[in-house]
């Protein structure tokens, strides 16, 4: 008999642990990570983007539905494993958009009946929080989770992850989407935003809303909006000190302070020592900046994932799930039917502090 030596090497690493495949796909981002113990073996991914406007949720759905296999491939490949070789699937179940997460769900179902493999729905927010446990030291970090849909301080406190602050409207991301959709810029915004703000030499005073331990970021677009208004008349009456780039860079800093004076507030509040970043904003440089600014001032230790684990991804997914897994392995099982498959649960406006986290102690 001949061996696959690529093959023997996992089987015989993962004799006492298991390999877990994640799908991701709550909004923009079809990912599929593949994890074992504490060790990334993959992380692919593929993602909806425009060149004006902002997220269709139909037409990232249908752009899940054209890269899933693709993706899943690529996440075999390089991991150098097959399907056969996944011991668990886990995947997005919410928050977000629903038929984004339709297809996520819908294809780890396939994967379950066709494989027998058991399936765990993931809560998407909890997960850009455990991922840091598998890639640092952290042990019980308040999350700063800042991403398109979501702006929440988070915390684990009597057995769930409690939220301690979050945004009164939009989401910071979205925020950042809708300011560069005025510019004439296209999706994500948030990237194109950070470059011109470099270019930035003046600071324009905007609405600082910091509302006890929420944010809100609905005022500073309008403002915004009037500010972009001005800019673009041709006859205006009063003379515009500012431009684009200075308005970039004044968005940049007051909408980060604010997060940042509300997660530091939350650490000591929650009388603990750790603050991790988690969501896609969190890639923003100058927002790592100034977070390590404030950290250290504070005294507090922060920890920052890599950016792949820091925007949506399938690996986030799969740690979680391998975690829940562990712990009550009693509770998942393989999708036994076509009719289970189609009928498959989505959480589209699951909250942080709506699941009972049982995996810890």
């Amino acid at each position: 008999m001949i061996l696959n030596k690529k093959l023997f090497k996992y089987r015989y690493a993962t004799l006492f642990s298991m390999i877990c495949l994640g799908i991701e796909s709550t909004a923009h981002t079809f990912g599929i990570g593949i994890v074992e113990s504490k060790k990334m073996l993959a992380n692919a991914k593929d993602s909806y983007t425009t060149e004006k406007g902002g997220i269709i949720p139909v037409a990232a759905a249908e752009h899940h539905k054209k890269v899933k296999e693709e993706v899943l491939n690529n996440a075999l490949k390089s991991a150098g494993i097959s399907i056969e070789n996944i011991d668990i699937i886990g995947f997005s179940q919410g928050p977000g958009l629903g038929p984004c997460l339709r297809v996520g769900a819908g294809f780890a179902a396939e994967l379950s009946l066709k494989h027998k493999k058991p399936i765990i729905g993931i809560n998407h927010c909890i997960a850009h929080l455990e991922i840091g446990s598998m890639v640092s030291k952290v042990k019980d970090p308040v999350l700063l989770y800042v991403s398109g849909a979501n702006t929440q301080v988070i915390a684990y406190e009597a057995g769930k992850y409690r939220i301690f602050g979050e945004t009164l409207d939009i989401g910071v991301g979205n925020f950042l989407d809708s300011f560069a959709r005025e510019l004439g810029l296209g999706f994500p915004g948030g990237p194109k935003i950070y470059e011109l703000a470099l270019k930035g030499r003046k600071f324009v005073k905007l609405p600082y809303a910091v509302k006890g331990m929420d944010v809100s970021f609905s005022g500073i677009f309008t403002n915004l909006k009037d500010k972009i208004k001005k800019i673009h008349e041709k006859n205006a009456e009063k003379k515009i000190d500012y431009t684009v780039e200075d308005l970039c860079y004044s968005a940049q800093e007051t909408v980060f302070a604010m997060l940042l004076e509300v997660a530091e507030r939350a650490v000591f509040h929650c009388n603990k020592k750790e603050l991790l970043l988690g969501g896609g904003v969190a890639c923003n440089a100058r927002f790592k900046e100034m977070a390590k600014i404030m950290a250290k001032e504070a005294s507090i230790k922060l920890f920052i994932p890599e950016n792949q684990l820091l925007v949506d991804d399938g690996a986030m997914i799969a740690w979680l799930a391998l975690k829940m897994h562990k712990a009550n392995p009693k509770l998942y099982a393989p999708i036994k039917s076509s009719k289970e498959a189609a009928e498959i649960e989505i959480r589209p406006y699951e909250r942080t502090d709506d699941v009972k986290v049982n995996w810890r102690k």
